[in-house]
């Protein structure tokens, strides 16, 4: 009786899930393509522009003095900025360029099947009693490579629970937590690193020109989120989650476990990583190394940090020739390129969505608008008294809050970057902890978002386990990650700012 009625509650809190879930769904299918909306944005910006011209809006530079005044774009002048930048908005755009160099090193890592193998080893290699906590920092690693954890690793998990006779839905929702709950953390940079920084340092620039923020901005407060997710993690699936689920009644399968073949090709792989973190040591470390400051000496400032991109592609490609070479999947040059080939053709989409990025962020900029607006923003939250850690901790709800409704990081950032990192700038906050704030709302709430590009996918994933498994499943299995996430990990970066910590090389807590 007792379980009649605990099942027909489960169906009832089901049912309500499923219906809110459908109501998200609906609103969120009428946003238009990502590439529209900034074209949408673009058009408000100029309109927008021509208002506030027209209202004589205007504010005082608190770093420089100056009197910054709205520009509009709807005159002479701004119709021929429009029409002459259009180019150079484009090409200039700071993502772009990282993105390119960064997927040629990933795709080769990633067509060689480098990256698959590696995470296939992490996961089997682990002892029982941490194979949740393997899947779960297996998830965070995989950020590597954007597409890799959600089309290897999360089925892969569900894969490695039934090899220890688990329930298949706990390891996928334990790798589902770790890609996609806890994508603003990891181990290494990723490729979404290159992708925030340059947004960031765009934004920047709206108070400060010479501001370059580098890829591992958030490197130190993205290493340390990384243990504490995969504690936390591993917590929620085997308190909360698993014993939910209860035992697997369904049919076990075997898993593919690593070939030595494959063994063969990782430790081929790992001595290249080897050479070439010898090569960038020997270039960084001695006291007038090739590739530190020339005139402080330092690392900060230097043509490795300003570099760093070109490490990130090192740091894949040559592993991924190495891995390549021993297992076959690379046989000669045309191999190593066709690889590279096949990951910049998979931009397609984001280079376009990147043409309209770029108009309507230099169409703000070029406004002024996103100065003023963080000016505004500044003297506004002074005068309440709103600043502090309660205003980071306000900006991750906000942010959690767009992301089920937007599941693009860096479509999202573009737009609240030019807004937000100004402002915190204008209060004393380094661009750093803003980017910080905004990485835990984009991820927390991931994994319970049908906008999410890959939640569909999620749900075939657990259907092959029972049919019967819906978008319903998937909500009311992960929603406890997304609670505990969110609380602890925005306890996490509260404690990062008392404590006054970089969040990265060169990104201190507090503007110099």
């Amino acid at each position: 009786m007792n379980e009649k009625n605990t099942g027909q509650t489960t169906s009832r809190k089901r049912s309500l899930a499923l219906r809110l879930l459908d109501r998200i769904e609906r609103v969120g299918n009428r946003f238009p393509h990502p590439a529209a909306l900034f074209a949408i944005f673009a058009l408000i910006v100029v309109v927008v522009s021509e208002i506030v011209h027209r209202a004589g809006v205007t504010a005082v530079h608190p770093g420089t003095g100056k009197t910054i005044e709205a520009v509009s774009l709807l005159n002479a002048t701004g119709l021929r900025f429009i029409f002459s930048h259009a180019e150079q908005n484009f090409v200039y755009f700071p993502p772009l360029g990282i993105v390119l160099v960064a997927m040629i090193g990933i795709g080769v890592a990633e067509g060689s099947g480098l990256i698959s193998a590696l995470l296939r080893h992490l996961v089997l290699a682990a002892p029982r009693r941490l194979v949740t906590a393997a899947v779960v920092a297996a998830g965070i690693l995989s950020h590597l490579a954007s597409s890799v954890g959600y089309v290897v690793l999360i089925p892969l998990g569900a894969m490695v629970f039934i090899a220890f006779k688990r329930h298949p839905m706990a390891g996928l929702a334990a790798a589902f937590c770790g890609v996609s709950g806890g994508y603003g953390a990891n181990f290494l940079i990723g490729s979404i690193d290159p992708i925030l920084a340059g947004l960031t340092e765009s934004a920047a620039n709206l108070v400060d020109p010479n501001m370059q923020i580098n890829p591992a901005v958030n490197f130190y407060f993205m290493l340390a989120s990384a243990f504490v997710l995969v504690i936390l993690g591993t917590w929620v699936t085997e308190k909360f989650v698993e014993p939910r689920l209860g035992s697997y009644e369904g049919t076990i399968e075997e898993m593919d476990t690593v070939s030595e073949h494959e063994k063969r090709g990782l430790a081929w792989a790992g001595i290249a990583l080897a050479a070439v973190v010898g090569i960038l040591l020997l270039l960084t470390i001695p006291e007038n190394a090739i590739l530190r400051n020339p005139e402080t000496g330092s690392l900060l400032h230097s043509p490795f940090m300003d570099g760093l991109i070109t490490a990130i592609l090192v740091f894949f490609l040559v592993p991924g020739i190495a891995y390549g070479i021993a297992v076959g999947t690379i046989k000669n040059d045309k191999d190593v390129f066709k690889h590279m080939t096949s990951s910049m053709r998979g931009l397609a989409g984001y280079i376009v969505l990147v043409f309209f990025a770029g108009q309507f962020v230099y169409y703000f900029k070029n406004s002024n608008m996103g100065v003023l607006l963080a000016i505004k923003g500044a003297e506004f939250l002074r005068a309440i008294g709103f600043t502090g850690v309660w205003l980071l901790i306000a900006f991750v709800v906000v942010s959690a809050f767009i992301n089920m409704f937007m599941g693009s990081a860096s479509a999202k950032w573009a737009i609240m970057a030019p807004i937000f990192v100004p402002m915190f700038m204008l209060l004393g906050y380094h661009p750093g902890i803003t980017q910080a704030a905004y990485r835990i709302g984009d991820s927390i709430t991931n994994i319970i978002t049908p906008m999410m590009s890959y939640f569909a996918l999620i749900v075939a994933f657990a259907q092959k386990y029972d049919e019967r498994y819906g978008i319903g499943t998937i909500i009311a299995t992960m929603l406890p990650y997304t609670v505990v996430f969110g609380i602890l990990w925005t306890v996490v970066l509260a404690i990062w700012m008392l404590l006054g910590l970089p969040t990265g090389p060169d990104a201190p807590l507090h503007m110099p």
